[in-house]
C-alpha cells in the first residue's frame, strides 16, 4: 500500500514503521520533523525505516524526531518486529535485523490472539571504553568519572550499547526529578565531552536487582522508556556492583528486563503495543514535497 505506515510503542516510547519502498517522498530531516510531530503530523519518537541487509534477515534504519539517525533504539527494535510480523514480512518467531549499532536477533513472544505482545532482543555488548561512545576523556574505562554541568561536579559512566550513553547514579533511597532530567539531560546530551552527542540516564538502585531511570534521548529529548537506555544503566549498575544481573529497570513508562551475563552482553525482554495503520493523506504528503 502506498505511503502507507505502522505506530507501535514499547511502554509509551512510540515509534512509526514504514517501508520507504512504498513512499512518495524521501525520509529527508525535514520530512522526519514533520512526521514525528505531534501537532502538525502523525505524531512519534521517531521513524524505523525497512532496508536491505546483506548480513541479516532485514535492515532497520532508525530516525529521530529531530532528523537525525540514531544506531539503535530497544524499543525501537521491538516496535519494528511487530511491524514485520503483523504486515506479515516475517513468520518466523526468531530472526536477526542489522542496525547502524550491529546486528541483534530477536525472538517473538505470540499471544493467544496472535500478536506479537512481547520481545525478547539480543542488544550486543555494552562497552565502556571512551573511543565507543566518543569522548575526549583520556581514560582506559569512563567509570565514574568527573564531569561539569551548569557549575556543579558530578560523577558519570559511560557506556555504549551500540549507541552512546551517559549514566548518572544516586544513592539508593534518593531520587531524580523530573525538573532535574530536563535541566541535565540536554547539557549532558550536548557536552564538550561528547562531540557527537549522547543519551542521558538519571539512575537510582532500587534493591539488589532492579534500579529506575529517568531517560533524555539524544535527538529526541524526555522519553516514557527507552531499550538502550534500559541497557545501558543496567549494565553500568552491573559494573559498578551496585546490582546484580538480571536487572529489572523501571522508567515512567514501565518494566523491562536486562540480562548481563559476564562478558556484558545484554538481552532485553519486555512488551511491545500495535497503535494504528494507516496512509498519509494526500494533502499531507503536498507538504513533504
Amino acid at each position: 500500500m502506498k505511503n502507507a505506515f505502522f505506530k507501535g510503542h514499547g511502554l509509551g516510547n512510540d515509534y512509526i514503521a514504514v517501508d520507504p519502498a512504498e513512499l512518495d517522498f524521501k525520509l529527508t530531516p525535514g520530512n522526519i520533523r514533520k512526521i514525528c510531530d505531534r501537532n502538525w503530523g502523525v505524531g512519534s519518537d521517531g521513524i524505523l525505516a525497512l532496508s536491505d541487509s546483506k548480513k541479516a534477515d532485514f535492515g532497520l534504519r532508525i530516525y529521530n524526531p529531530d532528523g537525525s539517525e540514531a544506531e539503535k533504539s530497544g524499543n525501537g527494535l521491538r516496535i519494528f518486529a511487530r511491524y514485520l510480523h503483523a504486515t506479515r514480512r516475517v513468520r518466523k518467531r526468531s530472526f536477526t535485523v542489522e542496525t547502524k549499532g550491529g546486528l541483534v536477533r530477536i525472538e517473538l513472544h505470540v499471544d493467544e490472539l496472535g500478536e506479537a505482545s512481547a520481545a525478547t532482543v539480543e542488544m550486543g555488548r555494552a562497552t565502556f571504553e571512551p573511543k565507543a561512545l566518543p569522548c575526549t576523556l583520556k581514560s582506559k574505562e569512563l567509570i565514574e568519572k568527573p564531569i561539569k554541568v551548569g557549575g556543579e561536579s558530578m560523577q558519570f559512566t559511560g557506556v555504549s550499547v551500540g549507541n552512546p550513553h551517559c549514566v548518572l547514579f544516586r544513592e539508593r533511597g534518593e531520587k531524580w526529578t523530573r525538573e532535574e532530567l530536563l535541566s541535565l539531560g540536554p547539557a549532558l546530551e550536548n557536552h564538550r565531552l561528547f562531540p557527537r552527542r549522547i543519551n542521558v540516564q538519571l539512575a537510582v538502585p532500587l534493591g539488589p536487582n532492579s534500579i529506575y531511570i529517568l531517560i533524555w534521548e539524544r535527538g529526541a529529548g524526555e522519553t516514557q522508556a527507552s531499550g538502550s537506555s534500559s541497557c545501558a544503566a543496567a549494565s553500568a549498575a552491573v559494573r559498578l556492583g551496585l546490582v546484580k544481573t538480571p536487572v529489572t529497570v523501571k522508567s515512567p513508562g514501565g518494566t523491562l528486563h536486562i540480562d548481563v551475563d559476564e562478558n556484558f552482553e545484554l538481552t532485553m525482554k519486555g512488551p511491545v503495543q500495535e497503535v494504528a495503520r494507516g496512509t498519509l493523506s494526500p494533502s499531507f504528503l503536498r507538504t513533504l514535497r
